[in-house]
């Protein structure tokens, strides 16, 4: 694995616990107002770290259809050598 596959997983890790953190203390912060406001308050909390992490699946994503397409150039590339 390379540095930048490391950090990559590294911050989707990051963004996993920053949504469960988010979640937890907006869902304890109004537990005592009543149920259902910690219920939203959960997925009010969960938000910017689930955006992160969307983000980074995105990138994930998009950099293995980037390996996938230079590995189909490569194969291109010696068919069209080989004629």
């Amino acid at each position: 694995m390379n540095f930048l596959n490391l950090l990559v997983n590294f911050l989707l890790g990051a963004s996993w616990a920053f949504a469960l953190f988010g979640a937890s203390i907006f869902f304890l912060s109004f537990i005592h107002i009543s149920f259902f406001y910690s219920f939203i308050g959960f997925f009010i909390g969960a938000l910017p770290g689930l955006f992160f992490v969307l983000l980074i699946e995105y990138f994930i994503l998009a950099q293995k259809k980037l390996d996938e397409l230079k590995k189909q150039t490569k194969l291109l590339e010696e068919l069209t050598k080989k004629k």
